[in-house]
């Protein structure tokens, strides 16, 4: 079966040997998570340290940097965008569509919500944030009870991708939630997903990144043009 090529987020980034392994592999988006108490956190200081140590690499090869925030407060949010300049603003808690627009009518900054997904109404009430949030991206729900360090998912558990297949969503979306190198084209195929979010899919323990985790999950999802042929 022929492979399928996918845009690939690597998320909850917080070193320098991590971020160089992600973008030599060719990562599309790179996640920083600004949720103190997840094994992921990392300061907007730091953050953007980091990113501007690999700025030539990030730019002008159009990767998007994208700041995980769970249900933050409009200071937290403040304190976030001064001191870290994201593409892309990640809304990974309990925030409602109300809170998604009025965060949206705010900051000129594209809205990613991220929605836990458990069953087919998960869904559809995804589809209210159509028209606020820019992008979605689907998480496999967390097991109650659900803690504040759960809330930015990378908690290694995936849901049914069949759901995704008879979904009408048209804005951009991400499949996440217990993938790794060896499932995502099994996950690409079953949920016609065309972009794909990993977390500790890609890490050696809860919170710390694996370089060659990294670039087997982007070799995974991102075949080269030979693969493909090989296949046809």
């Amino acid at each position: 079966m022929r492979p399928i090529s996918a845009k690939v987020k690597i998320c909850g980034i917080k070193d320098a040997e991590n971020l160089k392994a992600a973008l030599d592999a060719d990562a599309d988006y790179i996640g920083f998570v600004f949720v103190k108490g997840s094994p992921r956190f990392i300061t907007p200081e730091d953050a953007w340290q980091l990113a501007n140590q690999f700025s030539a690499s990030i730019r002008p090869e159009g990767r998007k940097l994208v700041a995980v925030l769970a249900n933050p407060t409009d200071q937290e949010l403040a304190d976030v965008l001064s001191a870290f300049s994201p593409d892309i603003i990640q809304l990974h808690g309990s925030e409602t569509p109300e809170r998604v627009r009025e965060i949206a009518s705010v900051y000129d900054i594209v809205m990613m919500k991220a929605v836990p997904v458990a069953s087919r109404d998960d869904i559809e009430y995804a589809k209210e944030f159509i028209g606020y949030a820019d992008m979605l991206l689907f998480d496999a729900k967390a097991e109650a009870p659900q803690t504040e360090n759960m809330l930015t998912g990378g908690h290694g558990k995936s849901f049914d991708w069949t759901l995704m297949r008879s979904m009408h969503i048209n804005i951009p979306w991400f499949l996440s939630g217990g993938l790794n190198a060896e499932n995502v084209q099994e996950a690409l195929r079953t949920a016609h997903a065309t972009m794909v979010d990993v977390s500790s899919g890609v890490e050696s323990s809860r919170g710390q990144k694996d370089p060659e985790r990294i670039r087997a999950f982007i070799a995974a999802a991102k075949p080269t043009l030979e693969e493909t042929k090989d296949h046809d």
